[in-house]
């Protein structure tokens, strides 16, 4: 199998734009009021929470390529019975929130293309996971898309 067959480019961008977005958030200026900051704290806090409990709950089905484990099952219980992708919007929250708490061009940026690039990587995910289980479309039919422009 060849490197990016699995998607593995989009887990080098992802962990690459996230290790840019804790740079940025360590070394550049924060023009964030107070009030925003609170804010931002709040929704990074929650993001980290909805990404822990989706990979707690997908269990051994946890991978960061978008390509499921051959071994794997479609979960379709606890937050996955409410929405699909739930790791990515913890994640989303996560880099939204703490660009809302740095405040700056560049975490804005840098949130900016991480949503994008995890909405590519959900919409290359829901090809492989229509191929890989015969029930997605009826599951991908009942459970909402949490931000229905993407994926």
């Amino acid at each position: 199998m060849r490197f990016g067959e699995r998607g593995e480019w989009y887990v080098v961008g992802q962990f690459g734009l996230l290790g840019l977005l804790g740079l940025a958030l360590w070394f550049t200026p924060s023009f964030s009021p107070p009030w925003l900051t609170g804010l931002g704290q709040g929704l990074a806090w929650g993001g980290l929470l909805v990404l822990l409990l989706a990979a707690w709950q997908l269990g051994r089905n946890l991978t960061a390529l978008p390509k499921p484990r051959p071994e794997g099952y479609l979960v379709q219980t606890g937050l996955y019975r409410v929405v699909r992708h739930p790791i990515y919007c913890g994640v989303l929250l996560w880099a939204i929130g703490s660009s809302l708490t740095h405040l700056n061009p560049w975490t804005l940026l840098l949130s900016g293309l991480l949503f994008g690039l995890l909405d590519r990587k959900a919409g290359l995910e829901e090809r492989f996971l229509e191929e890989r289980y015969p029930d997605y479309q009826s599951y991908r039919g009942r459970v909402k898309k949490l931000i229905p422009w993407i994926y």
